[in-house]
């Protein structure tokens, strides 16, 4: 694996991990009847690579499954993603 690749794949690693972990905080405020994130901000987080973390979160704490505008908006936003990853990574060789 070229060193392009390698710093590619940690920097989504990471930020795929924190918009799993904003999807999680925000579950658990919903919970306790806290204020919540709004839901733009889940669009917008996941505009920058981390709509996989989005992803994930959404169906690993069963929060915003019911709203089809975010399955089908962030999954969207995924597939694009890993075809543009998919590119880069070809051409980082």
């Amino acid at each position: 694996m070229s060193d392009f690749a390698f710093v590619i794949i940690l920097i989504l690693i990471l930020i795929n991990l924190g918009s799993f972990i904003l999807v999680g905080w925000d579950k658990r405020k919903s919970v306790n009847g806290d204020y919540r994130i709004p839901e733009v901000y889940f669009f917008f987080w996941s505009v920058f690579f981390s709509a996989l973390g989005v992803w994930l979160g959404m169906f690993v704490f069963n929060h915003k499954v019911r709203k089809w505008h975010f399955i089908f908006g962030i999954g969207i936003m995924l597939l694009q993603q890993a075809m543009l990853v998919g590119f880069m990574l070809q051409a980082g060789k």
